[in-house]
């Protein structure tokens, strides 16, 4: 019986509020009826505008090599990342929020498919630090290009207010012969240097630029 009661006497609280908030709409003026309508939507339905982000290249090292037959037309380097982490995996940019707990920002995302931006952005840093056409791909591997490098991507994370982890197992090969491929690992962690998303993506970009320092050397091992 009491939680009856309690439930008719919050609905007739809930009837007597709107029926005043009614009533003192219908005393303004119309135009002043109008604006206060347009108040409460706005109050209702207002969202935060999403902002989209792209990672850039950054030149690995400041005096580059030339790689040697880059001068000919037809030496190319593909790029393509293979694998990532599901949880990153996605168009919502992810944060740690703890050991075991992330956060995924719906209205901060990223400006396309991650998988594709880390390539772009190794393949960038790659040709300015080489010399030597780059292109990066996403599905099958194109037959004529002299060296394909593949990016298995363990890690990819971001603390906000601290910085980024990066831990990459690259493999480069000959695209066009069965020479042995080189590999190695590289496991970066970057500060992000200041607060909010954009810190986090330089961090990210200059994590990346030393990943793509290591697969250079061992594409200038070739």
């Amino acid at each position: 019986m009491t939680d009856d009661f309690g439930n008719r006497r919050s609905t007739a609280i809930s009837t007597a509020r709107r029926a005043a908030a009614s009533r003192a709409l219908r005393t303004l003026p119309p135009m002043a009826a109008f604006a206060a309508t347009l108040a409460l939507l706005g109050a209702c339905s207002s969202t935060p505008p999403t902002r989209y982000y792209a990672l850039e290249s950054v030149a690995a090292s400041q005096s580059s090599t030339p790689l040697p037959g880059a001068g000919k037309a037809s030496a190319t380097i593909a790029v393509r990342t293979v694998s990532l982490p599901a949880a990153v995996d996605r168009p919502q940019f992810v944060v740690r929020a703890g050991e075991a707990r992330v956060s995924l920002d719906e209205f901060n995302r990223w400006a396309g498919p991650l998988r594709d931006e880390i390539a772009r952005v190794v393949a960038g840093n790659l040709a300015a630090d080489l010399g030597a056409p780059v292109v990066t791909v996403s599905a099958a591997l194109p037959s004529a290009s002299d060296l394909v490098v593949l990016l298995d991507v363990q890690r990819f994370d971001a603390k906000t207010g601290e910085g980024v982890d990066v831990d990459v197992v690259w493999i480069v090969r000959r695209g066009i012969d069965d020479a042995p491929a080189r590999s190695g690992r590289s496991v970066v962690r970057e500060p992000s240097g200041g607060a909010g998303y954009e810190a986090l993506v330089a961090a990210y970009n200059r994590a990346l630029a030393r990943v793509s320092r290591d697969v250079g050397a061992a594409v200038r091992a070739y």
